[in-house]
Protein backbone atom coordinates (compact mmCIF):
# COMPACT_ATOMS: atom_id res chain seq x y z
CA UNK A 1 0.00 0.00 0.00
CA UNK A 2 0.98 3.46 -0.69
CA UNK A 3 2.59 6.07 2.38
CA UNK A 4 -0.16 8.08 3.18
CA UNK A 5 0.22 11.61 2.06
CA UNK A 6 -1.41 13.78 4.75
CA UNK A 7 -0.52 17.15 5.94
CA UNK A 8 -1.13 19.94 8.63
CA UNK A 9 -0.87 23.51 8.53
CA UNK A 10 -1.32 25.83 11.35
CA UNK A 11 -2.80 29.20 11.36
CA UNK A 12 1.24 30.32 12.07
CA UNK A 13 2.18 28.67 8.88
CA UNK A 14 3.37 30.91 5.83
CA UNK A 15 1.72 30.81 2.99
CA UNK A 16 4.65 30.12 0.78
CA UNK A 17 5.46 27.16 3.18
CA UNK A 18 2.28 25.59 2.83
CA UNK A 19 2.71 25.53 -0.95
CA UNK A 20 6.37 24.20 -0.52
CA UNK A 21 5.49 21.56 1.83
CA UNK A 22 2.56 20.26 -0.83
CA UNK A 23 4.52 20.24 -3.40
CA UNK A 24 7.44 18.45 -1.60
CA UNK A 25 4.72 15.85 -0.89
CA UNK A 26 3.75 15.40 -4.71
CA UNK A 27 7.22 15.50 -5.56
CA UNK A 28 9.32 13.45 -3.28
CA UNK A 29 6.95 11.04 -2.22
CA UNK A 30 7.93 11.94 1.67
CA UNK A 31 4.93 11.40 4.08
CA UNK A 32 3.25 14.00 6.09
CA UNK A 33 5.83 12.79 9.21
CA UNK A 34 9.10 13.49 7.25
CA UNK A 35 7.67 16.65 5.85
CA UNK A 36 6.67 18.20 9.31
CA UNK A 37 10.07 17.37 10.36
CA UNK A 38 11.34 19.02 7.65
CA UNK A 39 9.40 22.50 8.28
CA UNK A 40 10.87 22.05 11.44
CA UNK A 41 13.70 23.53 10.10
CA UNK A 42 12.09 26.89 10.22
CA UNK A 43 13.66 29.04 13.31
CA UNK A 44 11.29 29.54 15.67
CA UNK A 45 11.00 33.64 16.23
CA UNK A 46 11.55 34.62 20.47
CA UNK A 47 10.29 37.88 21.97
CA UNK A 48 12.29 37.75 24.68
CA UNK A 49 10.42 40.30 27.46
CA UNK A 50 11.85 41.63 30.61
CA UNK A 51 10.66 41.36 33.96
CA UNK A 52 12.64 43.62 36.41
CA UNK A 53 12.69 44.98 39.87
CA UNK A 54 9.82 44.99 41.69
CA UNK A 55 6.03 44.08 39.98
CA UNK A 56 4.41 47.41 39.50
CA UNK A 57 2.25 48.82 36.92
CA UNK A 58 5.44 49.87 34.73
CA UNK A 59 6.05 46.04 34.29
CA UNK A 60 2.69 45.30 33.76
CA UNK A 61 2.97 47.90 30.70
CA UNK A 62 6.19 46.40 29.52
CA UNK A 63 4.73 43.14 29.11
CA UNK A 64 1.50 44.20 27.66
CA UNK A 65 3.42 45.80 24.86
CA UNK A 66 5.74 42.74 23.93
CA UNK A 67 3.11 40.58 24.40
CA UNK A 68 1.25 42.72 21.59
CA UNK A 69 4.48 43.05 19.13
CA UNK A 70 4.68 39.21 19.63
CA UNK A 71 1.34 38.67 18.42
CA UNK A 72 1.42 40.55 15.60
CA UNK A 73 4.65 39.65 14.79
CA UNK A 74 3.39 35.88 14.95
CA UNK A 75 5.95 35.26 16.90
CA UNK A 76 6.12 31.62 18.42
CA UNK A 77 7.66 31.81 21.89
CA UNK A 78 7.83 34.29 24.63
CA UNK A 79 10.82 34.14 26.81
CA UNK A 80 10.13 36.05 30.25
CA UNK A 81 13.52 37.03 31.70
CA UNK A 82 12.75 37.46 35.18
CA UNK A 83 14.23 38.92 38.25
CA UNK A 84 12.02 39.79 40.94
CA UNK A 85 11.60 40.07 44.73
CA UNK A 86 7.95 40.18 44.02
CA UNK A 87 5.30 42.70 44.48
CA UNK A 88 1.60 44.15 44.00
CA UNK A 89 -0.87 41.58 43.64
CA UNK A 90 -3.49 42.78 41.79
CA UNK A 91 -1.01 43.60 38.95
CA UNK A 92 0.23 40.30 38.91
CA UNK A 93 -3.03 39.15 38.27
CA UNK A 94 -3.48 41.49 35.26
CA UNK A 95 -0.08 39.71 33.89
CA UNK A 96 -1.40 35.93 34.39
CA UNK A 97 -4.35 37.24 32.26
CA UNK A 98 -2.13 39.24 29.55
CA UNK A 99 0.08 36.10 29.21
CA UNK A 100 -2.92 33.56 28.47
CA UNK A 101 -3.72 35.68 25.35
CA UNK A 102 -0.89 35.01 23.75
CA UNK A 103 -1.24 31.59 21.09
CA UNK A 104 2.25 30.64 21.01
CA UNK A 105 5.11 29.12 24.02
CA UNK A 106 5.45 31.07 26.82
CA UNK A 107 8.57 30.46 29.26
CA UNK A 108 9.71 31.97 32.21
CA UNK A 109 13.59 32.01 32.80
CA UNK A 110 14.73 32.63 36.45
CA UNK A 111 17.51 35.12 36.00
CA UNK A 112 18.30 34.75 38.74
CA UNK A 113 14.77 35.75 41.30
CA UNK A 114 11.33 34.76 40.82
CA UNK A 115 10.31 35.29 44.76
CA UNK A 116 6.41 35.55 45.69
CA UNK A 117 4.46 37.44 42.75
CA UNK A 118 7.69 36.48 40.46
CA UNK A 119 6.46 32.69 41.42
CA UNK A 120 3.24 33.12 40.61
CA UNK A 121 3.82 34.96 36.80
CA UNK A 122 6.06 31.83 36.32
CA UNK A 123 3.59 29.29 37.28
CA UNK A 124 1.64 31.20 34.33
CA UNK A 125 3.94 30.23 32.00
CA UNK A 126 4.50 26.75 29.70
CA UNK A 127 7.87 26.23 31.17
CA UNK A 128 9.65 27.24 33.73
CA UNK A 129 13.88 27.41 33.43
CA UNK A 130 16.71 28.45 36.15
CA UNK A 131 20.18 29.63 36.10
CA UNK A 132 21.97 27.72 38.18
CA UNK A 133 21.98 30.08 40.54
CA UNK A 134 18.21 30.58 40.18
CA UNK A 135 15.75 30.66 42.87
CA UNK A 136 12.26 30.89 43.43
CA UNK A 137 9.52 30.84 46.37
CA UNK A 138 8.46 32.10 49.04
CA UNK A 139 5.19 33.89 47.80
CA UNK A 140 2.87 34.41 50.88
CA UNK A 141 1.18 37.68 50.93
CA UNK A 142 2.28 40.18 53.27
CA UNK A 143 1.96 43.81 53.30
CA UNK A 144 4.02 46.85 51.50
CA UNK A 145 5.96 46.71 55.06
CA UNK A 146 6.77 42.96 55.07
CA UNK A 147 4.37 42.66 57.95
CA UNK A 148 1.97 39.85 57.78
CA UNK A 149 -1.66 40.67 57.06
CA UNK A 150 -4.58 40.74 59.33
CA UNK A 151 -5.41 36.73 59.56
CA UNK A 152 -8.79 36.86 58.61
CA UNK A 153 -7.17 38.69 55.50
CA UNK A 154 -4.97 36.03 54.65
CA UNK A 155 -7.24 33.28 54.57
CA UNK A 156 -9.29 34.69 52.00
CA UNK A 157 -6.42 35.46 50.42
CA UNK A 158 -4.39 32.34 50.47
CA UNK A 159 -7.43 30.51 49.16
CA UNK A 160 -8.32 32.44 46.97
CA UNK A 161 -4.62 31.99 45.30
CA UNK A 162 -4.56 28.09 45.79
CA UNK A 163 -7.33 28.05 43.42
CA UNK A 164 -5.63 30.02 41.21
CA UNK A 165 -2.88 28.05 40.95
CA UNK A 166 -4.90 25.12 41.06
CA UNK A 167 -6.56 26.41 37.89
CA UNK A 168 -3.70 27.44 35.81
CA UNK A 169 -1.10 24.02 36.77
CA UNK A 170 -3.76 21.62 35.48
CA UNK A 171 -1.39 18.76 33.37
CA UNK A 172 1.34 20.62 34.74
CA UNK A 173 2.63 17.85 37.24
CA UNK A 174 3.29 18.56 40.76
CA UNK A 175 3.36 22.67 39.98
CA UNK A 176 -0.10 23.15 41.48
CA UNK A 177 0.90 21.70 44.50
CA UNK A 178 4.52 23.39 44.54
CA UNK A 179 3.28 26.74 44.00
CA UNK A 180 0.57 26.32 46.79
CA UNK A 181 3.32 24.79 49.29
CA UNK A 182 5.23 28.64 47.88
CA UNK A 183 2.14 30.92 49.40
CA UNK A 184 0.78 28.72 52.77
CA UNK A 185 2.62 27.61 55.18
CA UNK A 186 0.26 25.38 56.50
CA UNK A 187 0.23 23.29 53.79
CA UNK A 188 2.18 20.35 53.33
CA UNK A 189 3.61 18.91 50.61
CA UNK A 190 4.42 15.37 49.43
CA UNK A 191 4.92 13.50 46.59
CA UNK A 192 4.75 9.89 46.97
CA UNK A 193 6.02 8.90 50.30
CA UNK A 194 8.58 11.41 50.18
CA UNK A 195 7.61 15.06 52.61
CA UNK A 196 9.48 17.99 50.24
CA UNK A 197 7.74 20.41 52.83
CA UNK A 198 6.70 20.47 56.02
CA UNK A 199 3.33 22.08 57.79
CA UNK A 200 4.65 25.74 59.12
CA UNK A 201 7.21 26.83 56.60
CA UNK A 202 7.12 28.27 53.46
CA UNK A 203 8.15 26.69 50.34
CA UNK A 204 11.50 28.17 48.16
CA UNK A 205 13.61 26.20 45.92
CA UNK A 206 17.55 26.44 44.22
CA UNK A 207 17.76 25.39 40.67
CA UNK A 208 18.97 22.18 41.06
CA UNK A 209 15.82 21.27 43.92
CA UNK A 210 13.01 22.33 41.49
CA UNK A 211 15.16 19.95 38.71
CA UNK A 212 15.17 17.24 40.54
CA UNK A 213 12.77 14.43 39.26
CA UNK A 214 10.14 12.38 41.54
CA UNK A 215 7.76 9.86 40.76
CA UNK A 216 7.48 6.64 38.17
CA UNK A 217 8.15 7.71 35.15
CA UNK A 218 10.36 10.15 36.40
CA UNK A 219 9.58 13.63 35.77
CA UNK A 220 11.12 17.22 37.16
CA UNK A 221 9.60 19.04 40.00
CA UNK A 222 8.75 21.89 38.59
CA UNK A 223 11.88 23.36 36.60
CA UNK A 224 12.02 22.55 32.68
CA UNK A 225 15.87 22.58 32.28
CA UNK A 226 18.63 24.84 33.96
CA UNK A 227 20.79 27.17 31.64
CA UNK A 228 23.53 29.34 32.07
CA UNK A 229 21.36 32.34 29.74
CA UNK A 230 18.72 32.78 27.32
CA UNK A 231 20.56 31.95 24.81
CA UNK A 232 21.73 28.43 26.33
CA UNK A 233 17.95 27.74 26.72
CA UNK A 234 16.99 28.24 23.41
CA UNK A 235 19.81 26.11 21.68
CA UNK A 236 19.48 23.74 24.11
CA UNK A 237 15.41 23.82 23.41
CA UNK A 238 15.73 24.76 19.72
CA UNK A 239 19.45 24.09 18.77
CA UNK A 240 21.84 26.78 17.62
CA UNK A 241 20.58 27.67 14.06
CA UNK A 242 16.68 26.93 14.97
CA UNK A 243 15.27 30.26 16.62
CA UNK A 244 15.53 33.76 15.95
CA UNK A 245 15.54 35.91 19.05
CA UNK A 246 14.64 39.34 19.41
CA UNK A 247 14.49 41.37 23.21
CA UNK A 248 12.09 43.65 24.00
CA UNK A 249 13.26 47.62 24.34
CA UNK A 250 12.02 49.76 27.41
CA UNK A 251 11.36 52.99 25.43
CA UNK A 252 11.74 55.99 27.10
CA UNK A 253 7.66 56.83 28.46
CA UNK A 254 8.08 53.34 30.25
CA UNK A 255 11.49 54.43 32.06
CA UNK A 256 10.00 57.86 32.51
CA UNK A 257 6.70 55.66 33.97
CA UNK A 258 9.23 54.26 37.04
CA UNK A 259 10.14 57.22 37.75
CA UNK A 260 6.81 59.15 38.37
CA UNK A 261 5.73 56.02 40.19
CA UNK A 262 9.01 56.82 42.55
CA UNK A 263 8.34 60.51 42.90
CA UNK A 264 5.04 60.37 43.05
CA UNK A 265 4.89 62.25 46.73
CA UNK A 266 7.10 64.75 45.70
CA UNK A 267 4.86 65.85 42.40
CA UNK A 268 1.68 65.06 45.00
CA UNK A 269 3.32 67.67 47.92
CA UNK A 270 4.36 70.24 45.47
CA UNK A 271 0.27 70.18 44.00
CA UNK A 272 -1.39 70.68 46.81
CA UNK A 273 1.37 73.86 47.97
CA UNK A 274 0.48 75.17 44.23
CA UNK A 275 -3.22 75.00 45.02
CA UNK A 276 -2.99 76.47 48.26
CA UNK A 277 -1.09 79.59 46.79
CA UNK A 278 -4.03 79.79 44.47
CA UNK A 279 -6.50 79.73 46.83
CA UNK A 280 -5.14 82.53 48.58
CA UNK A 281 -3.86 84.64 45.43
CA UNK A 282 -6.94 86.83 43.53
CA UNK A 283 -7.94 85.46 40.20
CA UNK A 284 -6.73 81.68 38.78
CA UNK A 285 -3.42 81.78 37.45
CA UNK A 286 -0.09 80.11 37.31
CA UNK A 287 -0.18 78.21 40.65
CA UNK A 288 -3.91 77.10 40.09
CA UNK A 289 -2.25 75.34 36.88
CA UNK A 290 0.89 73.89 38.10
CA UNK A 291 -1.11 71.94 41.06
CA UNK A 292 -3.14 70.74 38.67
CA UNK A 293 -0.89 69.70 36.20
CA UNK A 294 1.49 67.99 39.26
CA UNK A 295 -1.53 65.82 40.70
CA UNK A 296 -2.48 65.04 37.51
CA UNK A 297 0.66 63.74 36.44
CA UNK A 298 0.79 61.41 39.30
CA UNK A 299 -2.61 60.00 38.27
CA UNK A 300 -1.97 59.53 34.85
CA UNK A 301 1.11 58.17 35.53
CA UNK A 302 -0.11 55.28 37.39
CA UNK A 303 -3.40 55.12 35.17
CA UNK A 304 -1.33 54.96 31.69
CA UNK A 305 0.78 52.24 33.76
CA UNK A 306 -2.11 49.91 34.27
CA UNK A 307 -2.54 50.40 38.00
CA UNK A 308 -5.95 51.53 38.65
CA UNK A 309 -8.99 51.06 36.29
CA UNK A 310 -11.60 54.17 34.59
CA UNK A 311 -13.51 54.59 38.48
CA UNK A 312 -10.61 56.70 39.74
CA UNK A 313 -10.44 58.34 36.45
CA UNK A 314 -14.18 59.49 36.72
CA UNK A 315 -13.65 60.37 40.24
CA UNK A 316 -10.86 62.60 39.28
CA UNK A 317 -12.85 64.22 36.54
CA UNK A 318 -15.69 65.19 38.56
CA UNK A 319 -13.36 66.57 41.62
CA UNK A 320 -11.20 68.80 39.37
CA UNK A 321 -14.64 69.73 37.19
CA UNK A 322 -15.85 71.01 40.82
CA UNK A 323 -12.87 73.25 41.63
CA UNK A 324 -13.32 74.82 38.23
CA UNK A 325 -16.88 75.70 38.59
CA UNK A 326 -16.02 77.25 42.19
CA UNK A 327 -13.30 79.06 40.76
CA UNK A 328 -14.74 80.45 37.88
CA UNK A 329 -18.51 80.83 38.38
CA UNK A 330 -19.07 80.41 42.12
CA UNK A 331 -16.42 81.82 43.28
CA UNK A 332 -16.20 82.33 47.34
CA UNK A 333 -18.07 78.97 47.66
CA UNK A 334 -15.08 77.12 49.53
CA UNK A 335 -17.29 73.78 50.15
CA UNK A 336 -17.69 73.08 46.58
CA UNK A 337 -13.84 73.75 45.86
CA UNK A 338 -12.99 71.76 49.31
CA UNK A 339 -15.47 69.06 47.63
CA UNK A 340 -13.62 68.60 44.52
CA UNK A 341 -10.03 68.36 46.88
CA UNK A 342 -11.00 65.61 48.37
CA UNK A 343 -12.54 63.63 45.52
CA UNK A 344 -9.45 64.44 43.20
CA UNK A 345 -7.08 62.93 46.40
CA UNK A 346 -8.98 60.66 47.06
CA UNK A 347 -8.85 59.30 43.44
CA UNK A 348 -5.07 59.38 43.70
CA UNK A 349 -5.34 57.28 46.48
CA UNK A 350 -7.77 54.89 44.94
CA UNK A 351 -5.48 54.87 41.90
CA UNK A 352 -2.62 53.68 44.30
CA UNK A 353 -3.91 51.28 46.25
CA UNK A 354 -3.08 47.65 46.03
CA UNK A 355 -6.44 46.41 45.82
CA UNK A 356 -6.56 42.32 45.28
CA UNK A 357 -9.52 40.50 43.78
CA UNK A 358 -11.79 38.19 45.28
CA UNK A 359 -11.32 40.54 48.70
CA UNK A 360 -14.02 42.83 49.89
CA UNK A 361 -13.43 46.34 49.86
CA UNK A 362 -13.90 46.36 53.72
CA UNK A 363 -11.65 43.12 54.11
CA UNK A 364 -9.03 45.48 52.44
CA UNK A 365 -9.12 48.41 54.57
CA UNK A 366 -8.68 46.63 57.02
CA UNK A 367 -5.62 45.41 55.68
CA UNK A 368 -2.37 47.19 53.86
CA UNK A 369 -4.22 47.73 50.44
CA UNK A 370 -4.14 51.75 51.22
CA UNK A 371 -1.20 51.96 53.70
CA UNK A 372 1.41 52.94 50.80
CA UNK A 373 -0.74 55.05 49.26
CA UNK A 374 -1.90 56.88 52.16
CA UNK A 375 1.74 57.20 53.12
CA UNK A 376 2.14 58.74 49.96
CA UNK A 377 -0.69 61.23 50.11
CA UNK A 378 0.62 62.01 53.99
CA UNK A 379 4.33 62.59 52.99
CA UNK A 380 2.83 64.90 49.85
CA UNK A 381 0.69 67.13 52.60
CA UNK A 382 3.90 67.23 55.12
CA UNK A 383 6.25 68.45 51.79
CA UNK A 384 3.23 71.02 50.89
CA UNK A 385 3.07 72.15 54.52
CA UNK A 386 6.86 72.21 54.96
CA UNK A 387 7.47 73.99 51.83
CA UNK A 388 5.08 76.61 52.72
CA UNK A 389 6.70 77.06 55.85
CA UNK A 390 9.57 77.88 54.18
CA UNK A 391 8.09 79.92 51.07
CA UNK A 392 6.99 82.24 54.15
CA UNK A 393 9.91 82.03 55.94
CA UNK A 394 12.76 82.73 53.23
CA UNK A 395 11.57 83.78 50.06
CA UNK A 396 12.08 87.74 49.05
CA UNK A 397 9.81 90.10 49.46
CA UNK A 398 8.26 90.72 45.50
CA UNK A 399 5.57 90.28 43.77
CA UNK A 400 4.69 86.81 44.57
CA UNK A 401 4.74 87.79 48.13
CA UNK A 402 2.56 90.83 47.47
CA UNK A 403 0.18 88.94 45.47
CA UNK A 404 -0.10 86.16 48.78
CA UNK A 405 -0.06 88.61 51.69
CA UNK A 406 -3.78 89.80 52.17
CA UNK A 407 -3.81 92.54 54.91
CA UNK A 408 -1.12 95.02 53.40
CA UNK A 409 -1.80 98.25 51.35
CA UNK A 410 0.26 98.94 48.74
CA UNK A 411 1.92 102.21 49.78
CA UNK A 412 2.10 101.47 53.32
CA UNK A 413 -1.84 101.62 54.85
CA UNK A 414 -2.86 99.32 57.05
CA UNK A 415 -5.96 97.67 57.32
CA UNK A 416 -8.51 98.28 60.03
CA UNK A 417 -8.47 95.23 61.64
CA UNK A 418 -5.54 95.23 64.03
CA UNK A 419 -4.27 98.76 62.53
CA UNK A 420 -3.87 102.12 63.53
CA UNK A 421 -6.87 104.15 64.89
CA UNK A 422 -5.73 106.55 62.11
CA UNK A 423 -5.79 103.57 59.54
CA UNK A 424 -9.30 102.80 60.66
CA UNK A 425 -10.33 106.80 60.30
CA UNK A 426 -8.89 106.59 56.48
CA UNK A 427 -10.73 103.46 55.27
CA UNK A 428 -13.69 104.58 57.30
CA UNK A 429 -13.63 107.74 54.69
CA UNK A 430 -13.33 105.57 52.12
CA UNK A 431 -17.24 104.50 51.76
CA UNK A 432 -19.23 105.65 48.97
CA UNK A 433 -15.72 106.58 46.69
CA UNK A 434 -15.00 105.32 43.13
CA UNK A 435 -12.23 103.21 42.36
CA UNK A 436 -10.74 100.49 39.75
CA UNK A 437 -10.35 96.56 40.34
CA UNK A 438 -6.68 96.14 39.75
CA UNK A 439 -6.94 92.67 39.63
CA UNK A 440 -10.08 90.26 39.41
CA UNK A 441 -11.76 89.93 42.80
CA UNK A 442 -13.07 86.43 42.91
CA UNK A 443 -13.78 87.63 45.65
CA UNK A 444 -10.74 88.73 47.37
CA UNK A 445 -8.10 91.06 45.44
CA UNK A 446 -6.93 94.68 45.34
CA UNK A 447 -8.47 97.81 43.65
CA UNK A 448 -7.39 101.36 43.38
CA UNK A 449 -8.96 104.52 44.63
CA UNK A 450 -6.70 108.14 43.69
CA UNK A 451 -3.57 105.93 43.09
CA UNK A 452 -3.45 103.81 46.10
CA UNK A 453 -4.23 100.37 46.46
CA UNK A 454 -6.53 98.47 48.68
CA UNK A 455 -7.37 95.05 49.79
CA UNK A 456 -11.36 94.49 49.26
CA UNK A 457 -13.36 91.86 48.43
CA UNK A 458 -16.59 91.40 47.12
CA UNK A 459 -19.78 90.42 48.70
CA UNK A 460 -21.81 88.31 46.05
CA UNK A 461 -20.56 87.48 42.46
CA UNK A 462 -17.12 88.55 41.19
CA UNK A 463 -15.47 91.24 39.66
CA UNK A 464 -13.01 91.41 37.01
CA UNK A 465 -9.67 93.30 36.48
CA UNK A 466 -10.48 96.93 35.06
CA UNK A 467 -13.78 97.36 36.33
CA UNK A 468 -15.20 100.79 38.23
CA UNK A 469 -16.04 99.93 41.97
CA UNK A 470 -17.95 101.49 44.56
CA UNK A 471 -16.61 100.90 47.96
CA UNK A 472 -19.72 99.72 50.33
CA UNK A 473 -18.10 99.56 53.37
CA UNK A 474 -15.09 97.79 56.04
CA UNK A 475 -13.99 94.34 56.74
CA UNK A 476 -12.00 92.76 58.75
CA UNK A 477 -9.28 92.36 56.13
CA UNK A 478 -10.15 95.21 53.42
CA UNK A 479 -12.91 97.15 51.69
CA UNK A 480 -16.01 95.57 51.18
CA UNK A 481 -16.83 97.10 47.05
CA UNK A 482 -19.41 96.31 44.82
CA UNK A 483 -19.38 96.84 40.71
CA UNK A 484 -20.52 100.45 40.17
CA UNK A 485 -23.55 100.52 37.73
CA UNK A 486 -22.26 102.12 34.16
Amino acid sequence: MGRARVYHCTAMTPRWLKFFLVLLLGVTGLTSAEVETLAMVQPKRVVIIPVRDEIGSPVLFILRRGLKTAIEEKADVVVLDMKTPGGALDVTFDIMEALAKFPGQTITFVNNEAMSAGAFIAATTGEIWFTPDGIIGAAAPVQSTGKDVDATMKLKITSYLRARMRAISEGKGERGPVISAMLDEAYELKVGDEVLKAKGELLSLTATEASKTYGDPAKPLLAAGIAKSIDDLLTKKFGASGYNSRRLEITWSERLAVVLNKISPLLMGLGLLALFIEFKTPGFGFFGIAGIVCLGVVFLGTYAAGLSGHEPALVFALGLTLVVVEVFFFPGVAIVAVAGLAMMLGSLVWAMADLWPGVPLTVAWSGDAFAAPLRNLGLGLVLAVGLGIALARFMPRGWVWDKLVLGSVVGGAAQSAGGAPEDAGRTASLIGALGVAVTALRPSGQIEIDGRRYEAQVAVGAIDTGDAVVVRGRASFGLVVEKAEA
